[in-house]
């Protein structure tokens, strides 16, 4: 059977969620093999991790001669190893860099390449939400071996063991890779919640909250949620853009989505209608959001979010 190569998303060695999801997928194609590419102290517990989630195989790559670069030397890395091991598969994380690094692969590979994927059948037919949202649609790479990227939440981890045979891989990068260098960055400001892309639930704030996502913020918390804006929110300068969920921002596709104050614009759907559950709070009873949603209420977010809050808190204690 042949390998599938998964590029492995970790924070120093600390294997996120999306990857286990992509190995459960990978199952499907041939034998999971996960791409390990990060520090040499850090490759022994993302392995242990790895393993334990199925992967057969974890090609270890010493990141010393990729970080601190943009995408190019890891483009190289995947293009090496399935130049190597022909695989029957690729599969990457849908973020910002795992879609920049499977085009590029797929020109250097002369492959076909999907992105946003929600699902991978076993004969690699893969199911997609297009055009905002508004159709879902099968494909299947024709040519070279398929590259698809997966939307987070679109499987379910499977922690069934795997061999985690370990083989250290030392590729060549090239002097051009090494031309985009990163001179400096700034950690991102911890706020204990989830990654809003990654998150199993979601609750977003948009124009009808004023400017006060404190309710919003409330109710996150105490259901364990990431927090989202809509574009109104954002372009208000009420909350970053790293929280906008849209077309123009995040594609999230939680388990359950709460939309507070949110009229439900084309573009702000593009980027959650995908979610599995999906509820609205909106005092405009012929808001568009409402011609969406599984639940709605007709109501002040100011009032809703609050007594739920308390409901939520008070059943938990």
């Amino acid at each position: 059977m042949s390998e599938v190569l998964v590029l492995v998303d970790h924070v120093d060695g600390a294997v996120r969620k999306p990857t286990l999801e992509l190995l459960a997928l990978a199952k499907k194609l041939g034998e999971p093999a996960a791409v390990f590419i990060g520090g040499a102290d850090k490759a022994a517990g993302a392995t242990e991790k790895l393993k334990a989630f199925g992967a057969e195989k974890v090609y270890v790559v010493d990141d010393t001669e990729v970080k601190g670069y943009l995408v190019v030397p890891k483009v190289e890395v995947l293009q090496q190893l399935a130049e190597k091991s022909s695989p029957a598969a690729i599969l990457l994380v849908s973020g910002y860099e795992g879609k920049e690094i499977a085009g590029r692969l797929a020109i250097r590979l002369e492959s076909g390449i999907i992105t946003d994927a929600v699902d991978v059948a076993d004969d690699g037919t893969t199911t997609q939400s297009v055009f905002a949202g508004n159709f879902t649609v099968q494909a299947k790479v024709t040519r070279g071996t398929p590259i698809i990227t997966v939307k987070p939440n679109s499987a379910t981890p499977d922690e069934t063991a795997g061999a985690g045979t370990v083989e250290e891989f030392v590729p060549t990068i090239s002097d051009a890779a090494k031309t985009a260098q990163i001179v400096a960055s700034q950690p991102r400001k911890a706020t204990g919640r989830p990654e809003l892309t990654e998150a199993a639930i979601v609750v977003s704030g948009g124009r009808g909250t004023g400017g006060d996502f404190a309710p919003i913020e409330g109710l996150a918390d105490a259901l364990g949620a990431a927090v989202g804006a809509s574009r109104a929110a954002v372009d208000s300068g009420w909350m970053p853009h790293s929280f906008q969920v849209g077309q123009t921002g995040k594609v999230v596709s939680p388990q359950l989505y709460v939309a507070n104050g949110i009229s439900g614009a084309i573009q702000h759907r593009a980027g959650m209608q995908t979610s599995k559950t999906i509820v609205a709070v909106n005092k405009d009873d012929e808001a568009p959001i409402f011609e969406l949603v599984d639940f709605g209420v007709v109501g002040d977010l100011h009032q809703v979010l609050p007594a739920a809050t308390e409901q939520i808190e008070a059943k938990k204690g």
